[in-house]
């Protein structure tokens, strides 16, 4: 599928749809044609872009996210990967400039952003079947609606998928400092759940403590003090969490599993540490931990007939990003020219979300 919707949105030539194939005009695209270790391989260039079909629609791209999993693409380390040549970016939202004459779906200036992965949004402009996008209101920021699709995403599904949760129910995490970290926090105080948010050590925590804090974490800790003193006086104030996220593995992954209720369920979607995940056997024998993994990117194609249940997610992040319940991540917001800047940053330990800025 992703070869597919490559070659719906690259162009180069390579006009698709029911209009003519003519190139009407091009874009400034990051572009690379080969995996590597040097990300110096990525060039800004002009791309062609074929003509608007019946029901196509020409997007100028806004805004765009440098995120880890564009910098794994682009290395050849992520699960799925474009043909070339590509281009860069998975997430974004652009405003629609054009529609074909059989589109309804959307209108010439509406915001929009890409369904699926490996769109191509390091680009001024893009053209794309109507089906591949999904609305955001106009009256949330930039900033929200460019960042809502992959980690806000990723953290609602999982407080809605693994556990019927109920508030006052605890959820425990360790990277809560992430994206995705930081989505969950602010999504599951708006459901009434409780959390418990495990970070890395580091010079700057009390900070990061208080700015968790400030965002709607009721409790933040480090992995060593998790190991050293267990959660005993949290759980005085707060049930054992019957939810677990883990995007870290090895020990911090294990720290978290085993401090799940019975019949919890530990969900992994990543692994930043790069080591197994530690799995006690008593936890899987004697308290029946339920282990699972998830993947925005397979969820979305999983559903990706079900045009209500995609919209009707976005709908409900954009609403809580316009009632201040969501607030976008910490994020560092670089002219589409500077982008060397941000894929350097992306690749750096500790460092806020890059946001390319294309207009």
């Amino acid at each position: 599928m992703l070869r597919s919707v490559l070659r719906r949105v690259l162009g180069g030539g390579q006009g698709w749809g029911a209009g003519p194939r003519r190139p009407i005009q091009s874009c400034s695209a990051l572009v690379y044609r080969k995996h590597g270790p040097d990300l110096d391989q990525l060039r800004m260039e002009q791309w062609d872009l074929p003509a608007v079909g019946a029901h196509s629609v020409r997007l100028q791209i806004l805004a765009a996210p440098v995120n880890p999993a564009d910098i794994n693409m682009m290395q050849g380390t992520y699960p799925i990967l474009p043909e070339f040549p590509a281009v860069g970016g998975n997430e974004g939202m652009g405003e629609v400039v054009e529609v074909g004459a059989g589109v309804s779906s959307v209108r010439v200036g509406d915001w929009v952003i890409p369904v699926d992965a490996g769109f191509g949004t390091w680009r001024t402009e893009a053209v794309c079947d109507a089906a591949d996008l999904l609305s955001v209101p106009r009256d949330v920021s930039l900033l929200g609606a460019s960042t809502v699709s992959v980690n806000p995403c990723t953290a609602y599904r999982m407080l809605h998928d693994f556990q019927h949760l109920r508030p006052g129910d605890t959820v425990i995490q360790n990277g809560a400092n992430s994206a995705v970290g930081q989505a969950v926090i602010q999504i599951a105080a708006a459901l009434g759940l409780r959390t418990i948010n495990i970070v890395r050590d580091r010079p700057n925590y009390e900070g990061l403590a208080a700015e968790l804090k400030a965002r709607g974490a009721d409790h933040v800790m480090t992995e060593d003090e998790l190991q050293r003193t267990g959660l005993g006086h949290i759980l005085q104030e707060v049930p054992r969490p019957r939810l677990g996220l883990n995007c870290v593995g090895g020990v911090s992954g294990g720290l978290v599993l085993t401090s799940l209720d019975s019949g919890g369920t530990l969900v992994t979607y990543g692994g930043m540490a790069k080591k197994p995940l530690q799995i006690p056997a008593k936890s899987l024998i004697f308290q029946n931990i339920s282990l699972k993994g998830f993947w925005m990117t397979q969820w979305k194609r999983n559903n990706r007939k079900d045009f209500h249940l995609l919209q009707s997610m976005v709908d409900a992040l954009c609403a809580m990003l316009r009632s201040g319940q969501l607030t976008p991540p910490t994020c560092v917001l670089v002219p589409f020219q500077n982008y060397r800047q941000a894929i350097q940053a992306t690749v750096q330990p500790h460092q806020c979300k890059q946001v390319l800025l294309m207009h």
